[in-house]
C-alpha cells in the first residue's frame, strides 16, 4: 500500500536492498527496502499513537507495546544501519574459539552446533560460531542501530503522552523478554545460561515518585517483579499465586530488609516434535532443561537428564569460561548453590491448587475467594 514491492515475503523482506536473491558471504550494513518510516517498531509506535486517541479524556487504560526489534533478522534502514562503527564496541567474552567453547560443556557444544547464520541474516549459509570477528562487528554495529531506531520511536510515544496530557500521570515500564549473546561464546540470539542472554534493561518511572528520578538500584530484580509492582502502584492487592515481588519500594527509596541476593532463571531446550535435543542427549523432553542460580559473585547451573553441573567463580571469571563444579576447592560453594536452587525450584512448583483445601464446607482458600468473586 505505501509503494513497496512485498512479494519475496518474509525473511526475504529483510535483505538488503537489491539482494533479495543470493546470499552474499558476508555481513552487510546495506539497508533493507523499506524505510524507518516503515519498520515494525515505526508501525507498533503508530498504532498506539492512533489508540492513544482513541481514549476518553481522564479515563483509565493500560498499554502493552510489544516492540520485537532489536532482533533477527540484523537489518535496519538508514540512517541506523551505518550509524555506528563496527571496530568501536566492548572486546567479545569468549574463549579462543568455538571448539575450546564446545569441549567445556556438552550443551554447549549441542547449542553452537544447532546456531545457524540463516536464522539472523536471512539467507546465510553456515553456522554462527564459523563467522569471524568482522562479521560479528559488523552484526554488532546493525544491532546497535536497531537499538538507537526503537530509541527514536519510543520518543514518538513519550510526545504523544505529553500531548494528550497523559505524561504526568503514566506509569512507564521498559524491559525486555532476553538479551542478546551478540558475538560472545561464538555465539547469536538467546537461550542457555549466559549473562549476555538474561542481563536486561529495566527502567520505571513513576511521575508520582519524584524523590528517586533518576537513580540507580544495583541489585537483583526477575521479571516477575514486574506484574505485582504495578498492581501495587495502582493501589490493587497482592495475589498470594505471584511468584515475584513489588519493585515499588525502591521507588520510594527504600530498601526491603530481605531483598533477594540471586536472580534465578530456567531454559528449556527440548524439541517435542523434532525431538533433536532427546536424541543428541539420548534424554527424555522433561529432562531437557536447565536452572540456573546467579549471586553477586557465583553462578550455578544445574541440568536434567544427568548432564554435568556447572559454577562460575563470577569474581574471579566474569566473562564465564572457566568451569570449576568439579574443582575440590568449590564443592562447598557447588553444594551450597545446589541446596539453594533446590528450595528455589520446590517453593515455585507448579501450585495450581496448593493454595486451597476442599473441606466439608467447601472449598478454602485462593479458589475459593476467586470464585466468589467471579459469581
Amino acid at each position: 500500500a505505501q509503494g513497496i514491492d512485498a512479494s519475496v515475503g518474509s525473511p526475504d523482506i529483510h535483505r538488503p536492498a537489491g539482494e533479495q536473491g543470493e546470499a552474499s558471504g558476508d555481513v552487510t550494513s546495506a539497508p533493507p527496502v523499506y524505510s524507518k518510516d516503515q519498520t515494525p517498531t515505526a508501525f507498533l509506535a503508530g498504532e498506539f499513537v492512533r489508540w492513544l486517541g482513541e481514549q476518553q479524556q481522564g479515563a483509565p487504560w493500560f498499554a502493552h507495546i510489544s516492540f520485537i526489534s532489536p532482533h533477527p533478522p540484523f537489518i535496519v534502514p538508514e540512517p541506523y544501519n551505518a550509524m555506528y562503527d563496527p571496530a568501536d564496541g566492548p572486546a567479545f567474552r569468549r574463549a579462543a574459539d568455538w571448539q575450546a567453547e564446545a569441549e567445556s560443556h556438552p550443551y554447549l557444544a549441542y547449542d553452537l552446533d544447532c546456531q545457524m547464520r540463516t536464522k539472523f541474516i536471512p539467507g546465510a549459509q553456515g553456522k554462527v560460531a564459523d563467522w569471524g570477528d568482522e562479521n560479528f562487528r559488523r552484526i554488532r554495529a546493525i544491532y546497535y542501530g536497531m537499538v538507537s531506531e526503537v530509541d527514536a520511536q519510543l520518543g514518538r510515544v513519550w510526545d504523544a503522552l505529553k500531548a494528550a496530557g497523559r505524561w504526568g500521570d503514566t506509569v512507564i515500564v521498559l524491559t525486555s523478554d532476553h538479551a542478546e549473546m551478540m558475538g560472545d561464546h561464538f555465539m547469536l540470539g538467546k537461550g542457555g545460561y549466559f549473562d549476555a542472554s538474561y542481563h536486561i534493561p529495566l527502567i520505571i518511572r513513576d511521575p508520582h515518585k519524584r524523590a528517586v528520578a533518576g537513580s540507580v538500584v544495583d541489585r537483583f530484580t526477575e521479571a516477575v517483579d514486574i506484574f505485582p509492582t504495578l498492581l501495587e502502584l495502582i493501589g490493587a492487592g497482592p495475589e498470594p499465586q505471584l511468584d515475584g515481588r513489588s519493585l515499588a519500594p525502591w521507588l520510594d527509596g527504600k530498601q526491603p530488609a530481605d531483598w533477594r541476593d540471586a536472580a534465578h532463571w530456567e531454559f528449556d531446550f527440548r524439541s517435542v516434535f523434532g525431538g533433536e535435543a532427546e536424541r543428541h542427549f539420548g534424554i527424555g523432553s522433561r529432562d531437557c532443561n536447565l536452572a540456573v542460580l546467579r549471586t553477586s559473585g557465583f553462578k550455578y547451573v544445574h541440568f536434567g537428564g544427568g548432564l554435568p553441573p556447572l559454577l562460575f567463580d563470577l569474581t574471579k571469571d566474569p566473562g564465564e569460561l572457566s568451569n570449576v563444579a568439579d574443582d575440590p576447592a568449590y564443592l562447598p560453594a557447588r553444594l551450597e548453590f545446589a541446596e539453594k536452587l533446590l528450595a528455589w525450584r520446590a517453593r515455585h512448583l507448579d501450585q495450581s491448587l496448593a493454595l486451597a483445601e476442599l473441606t466439608e464446607d467447601g472449598v478454602v482458600g485462593h479458589v475459593s475467594w476467586a470464585v466468589g468473586n467471579r459469581q
